[in-house]
């Protein structure tokens, strides 16, 4: 129970660091779920819409992070070079 009242969680990360990109699947489907409950008319295709949703989500997260990914690793360098 001590452990717990002293856990800062972004100073002590949890032991799911290594598999933290595997949580965007179940938060992009919880909000599919949410968002599509209260913006769907027709509830007969809700569930493929929140699938559907949920894929638009999760892809579009990936290609934003890989985005940054190019765009802090190989162009902003040469941009603005580290001094040596």
């Amino acid at each position: 129970m001590t452990a717990l009242l002293a856990y800062t969680p972004f100073i002590d990360p949890i032991a799911f660091d290594r598999y933290w990109y595997l949580l965007l699947i179940p938060m992009c489907f919880f909000i599919a779920i949410g968002y599509k409950s209260v913006r769907t008319v027709d509830m007969t295709r809700y569930w493929k819409q929140v699938l559907a949703f949920t894929v638009q989500l999760v892809i579009g997260i990936a290609a934003m992070g890989l985005a940054a990914f190019i765009f802090i690793g190989y162009i902003l360098p040469t941009f603005a070079p580290m001094p040596q």
